[in-house]
């Protein structure tokens, strides 16, 4: 194996947990500005637990929650790129310009779409209690 192809194969796992932590800490924050109104956004103010969007902060603060402590990463990865794909359709691309994310709003929830798929294929990567899980089996 060459230098060039050393270092990627040596810190990949490393740099997916990282991709895996800032990804979920990202998401758990949407989650916690909805139901816990912390960070506070105004426009969460009185947010019903059940109503889809209470639903949605619900999977945003406990995957996201899930995803930093790297448990069950590929399930939850899978669920969360769903519900991102979901809201894109429902919210973004119902505005028009289905194709065009900067045009709707949308950059975001495609942009965690695609990395949740990523993670739901690729694993949690190192410094997961996946990989812990793994290894005490």
């Amino acid at each position: 194996m060459t230098q060039q192809q050393a270092f990627p194969a040596r810190w990949t796992p490393q740099l997916q947990a990282v991709l895996r932590i800032v990804t979920g800490y990202l998401f758990l924050l949407h989650g916690a500005s909805k139901l816990l109104h912390f960070p506070y956004v105004q426009s969460f103010e009185g947010l019903q637990l059940f109503s889809l969007i209470g639903l949605a902060g619900a999977l945003e603060l406990v995957g996201g929650a899930l995803l930093i402590l790297g448990l069950f990463t590929r399930p939850v990865a899978f669920v969360l790129a769903g519900e991102m794909a979901f809201a894109y359709f429902m919210g973004h691309a119902s505005k028009g310009a289905v194709l065009m994310p900067l045009m709707n709003s949308g950059e975001s929830a495609v942009l965690f779409c695609f990395i949740f798929l990523f993670l739901s294929v690729a694993g949690a990567g190192a410094w997961s209690l996946d990989g812990k899980r793994a290894r005490a089996a």
